[in-house]
């Protein structure tokens, strides 16, 4: 039995590492559109990523909006989390399904209303518009992750923290807080990828000052399968790598460097 989730794992892993045989060869390719197998390597193109307006605008514009949709989005969710998931009260029902309705509602749909309603606000075309919306969609992944993590606190460490002449505010900093920082910083990175990856919204209401990264692959590659393309997810692909492994290294060096440091004789 292990044996064969084994070998079912192993085809998973490939079938999801599959694209990136073709991507990473694409991206070092001297064909002047996506080819595969590539005619040819050089690096030309990552110099091309990297010295291109074109593409680094966007990439700089999705970079602030994402930061700022996160920013924005743990703003709005932890203190809702906190009265939904903590408090009873008339409406509870209707605020869960309000949270969520961003997430059963078709992304296309938003962006036409998105469209229209910050067209009449006259943020449309504009970062302000974008972040908006992104921070709608990034709310209902956020909220679920963190309430997730809230319903599973002791609230006694609390009481605990209270009983012992801590204010409010001190137990939320020194208890609660340090409790729920995986489920905070996991929420964030949600809302994070939400922002950056998203598309079909951005295609909508981002203009030229506010052109995001996905949004310019998409136009990209439907324009002309410029090999840029292949480098950009070829970059992503290697800060997502590095992002998973940094923490095994860092443990690795601690290990390391604890069985390095001889100890102290003991003094009778």
């Amino acid at each position: 039995m292990n044996r064969t989730m084994k070998i079912i794992g192993f085809l998973v892993v490939l079938f999801i590492a599959a694209p990136l045989v073709i991507v990473v060869p694409m991206s070092l390719s001297t064909s002047a559109s996506l080819q595969f197998p590539p005619p040819g390597y050089w690096l030309g193109y990552y110099q091309q990523y990297f010295q291109d307006a074109n593409w680094l605008r966007p990439t700089w514009n999705s970079l602030v909006i994402a930061t700022v949709n996160t920013i924005l989005t743990m703003l709005l969710v932890v203190p809702a989390t906190f009265a939904l998931v903590r408090h009873k009260f008339w409406g509870k029902g209707l605020a869960n399904v309000m949270m969520m309705m961003p997430m059963a509602v078709p992304h296309i749909v938003m962006a036409i209303g998105y469209y229209n309603y910050f067209g009449q606000l006259g943020i449309v075309f504009s970062k302000t518009g974008v972040i908006l919306a992104h921070t709608c969609l990034s709310v209902p992944i956020t909220f679920l992750v963190l309430s997730a993590n809230l319903k599973g606190f002791d609230q006694t460490l609390e009481r605990a923290a209270r009983s012992l002449g801590a204010t409010p505010a001190q137990t939320f900093i020194h208890v609660t807080l340090p409790i729920l920082r995986p489920g905070l910083l996991i929420s964030s990175l949600f809302a994070f990828i939400q922002s950056f990856d998203e598309t079909v919204v951005a295609i909508f209401i981002s203009g030229r000052d506010a052109e995001t990264l996905p949004r310019k692959m998409f136009d990209s590659i439907r324009q002309e399968a410029d090999p840029v393309i292949a480098v950009i997810s070829t970059l992503l692909f290697v800060v997502v790598l590095f992002a998973l492994v940094a923490p095994l290294l860092m443990r690795g060096i601690k290990r390391l460097s604890g069985r390095a440091t001889p100890s102290t004789p003991s003094r009778s």
